[in-house]
């Protein structure tokens, strides 16, 4: 107990949730730590666009005063979160990353925000995203090594968790901007089913492809996080109403039966780093008979075009007050995204929507007859060198077309040292489930990592039975 209380900051979200609880450490002391850790290491990471550490405080000690009065307490009681700085906030500003914003102070929490404050969370400030959550930069630096992208639009979030400034942050996915962050800054991203978590309140980019993105530092805490969020709200047309759905204890069980993936490698393969083209050679070799390499359907080939035509129309039309009276003062590429918008042929738009359900209906047909999950990569490999671009969303497109729930997993390296991810990703709806199946995976890799290092140490070590017993269960 006394060398967790004594690194704080570094402790998952579930791990502070049982000290809590237990009385061991309180809401103040963990956000003090986060706190101090902002100020070590944000100056090089400069994850944060909002932060008043006063505030923080203030609702860390409203938090251990609620708890020691003996009320009920919430699922994330006490705990720190970032948001994305597109997610409103009533007691902070929401700038959306662009000048044509600044100041902008809402007047009501958006949901997630509402939801977040219901189950206990203390919401620690805002994360820096890119220009209107698009693909001009911010100012944040991949944690790892500052001269590489951590990744857009939600770079904040992700690097303000894996620089240890917060232990559970919210963004976005319109794209890439959950999945990919995550994998270059070497947290756990998680973008859920679409509609399954409510957006008002949250910029909206695309109604038919807007989702609320989730940062942590394990399966365990995504399922912590995501289970309050999750429900009907009557502002955003895309949600429903549903019964609850138990994420914290599906995504801790034990499959029924040993996971089977399909491994996709989309039509986007040859942008994928050689060095990313071998590690999932590796990974696939660990995986043996639980894993399938699938071609995907001719009909899904073409959705990243259909993509593209469904984003830029609706980003022309909820960013058309930003073009009429501030298009000067968007960065080049916004403006020519947004005229590129602007022309599209509602005929073309039209014929693009159409084309997601039978697709989805396709995958969904895979996921029924025989596989659990499909295994493809998150980005095609480690974080760029270099500010100017936040990378490649390609390896995203299809599954956020589709609003099929992905989780990006930090399970290798590259030569570099970086992180390189691993995507999962799941029918709509079997968002626990998948969180299920990422959690074994986590376990199945851990275990192959294993018995590399018993097969290198000899086989007299303890390490090497458990190497044995692993090979038995891919035979």
């Amino acid at each position: 107990m006394a060398a967790e209380a004594a690194n704080l900051h570094a402790l998952p979200a579930s791990d502070a949730v049982r000290l809590l609880r237990s009385g061991a450490i309180d809401a103040a002391a963990l956000v003090e730590a986060c706190l101090a850790q902002v100020r070590e290491v944000d100056a090089r990471v400069q994850a944060w666009a909002f932060l008043d550490p006063d505030h923080a405080r203030a609702q860390a000690k409203a938090a251990d005063e609620w708890r020691l009065s003996g009320r009920p307490v919430g699922p994330l009681h006490g705990v720190p979160v970032g948001v994305k700085d597109i997610i409103d906030t009533a007691d902070m500003p929401t700038e959306h990353g662009t000048v044509l914003h600044a100041g902008r102070t809402p007047s009501r929490d958006a949901s997630v925000v509402a939801r977040l404050r219901a189950a206990g969370a203390v919401i620690l400030g805002k994360t820096v995203t890119t220009e209107l959550a698009t693909y001009t930069p911010g100012k944040t630096r991949n944690p790892h090594d500052p001269e590489h992208t951590p990744g857009g639009s939600s770079s904040g979030s992700a690097a303000a968790v894996a620089a240890g400034m917060v232990p559970l942050a919210l963004g976005s996915q319109t794209n890439g901007s959950t999945i990919r962050p995550a994998a270059f800054c070497g947290v756990y991203g998680f973008k859920p089913t679409h509609g399954l978590i409510p957006r008002h309140g949250m910029l909206a980019l695309s109604r038919t492809l807007d989702h609320v993105g989730l940062f942590a530092r394990s399966v365990e805490d995504l399922a912590l996080l995501a289970e309050p969020l999750v429900g009907w709200d009557e502002r955003d047309p895309d949600t429903r109403p549903r019964a609850r759905i138990p994420f914290v204890e599906v995504a801790a069980q034990e499959p029924p039966l040993p996971p089977l993936l399909a491994f996709v490698k989309t039509p986007r393969w040859e942008i994928a780093e050689e060095e990313t083209k071998q590690a999932f050679a590796e990974l696939l070799e660990l995986l043996g008979d639980r894993v399938e390499e699938i071609e995907l359907f001719p009909s899904a080939t073409e959705a990243w075009r259909w993509h593209e035509t469904i984003m830029d129309a609706e980003m022309a039309l909820n960013l058309a007050r930003e073009w009429e009276a501030g298009r000067d003062r968007l960065s080049e590429s916004l403006r020519a995204r947004l005229e590129r918008g602007r022309a599209v042929r509602a005929l073309d738009y039209l014929r693009a929507r159409a084309r997601i359900r039978p697709v989805h209906a396709s995958f969904l047909e895979l996921f029924e007859q025989r596989y659990d999950a499909i295994l493809t990569p998150a980005a095609a490999g480690t974080a760029p060198k270099g500010l100017a671009s936040t990378g490649d969303p390609s390896f995203c497109t299809l599954w956020t077309l589709c609003g099929m729930p992905a989780v990006s997993l930090p399970l290798m390296h590259g030569a570099n040292g970086l992180p390189l991810g691993v995507q999962l990703v799941g029918p709509r709806e079997g968002d626990a489930r998948l969180l299920r199946t990422a959690r074994w995976l986590v376990a199945r890799v851990a275990g192959g990592a294993e018995c590399a290092r018993a097969r290198a140490s000899g086989p007299s070590t303890r390490a090497s039975s458990s190497c044995s017993s692993s090979a038995t269960t891919r035979s």
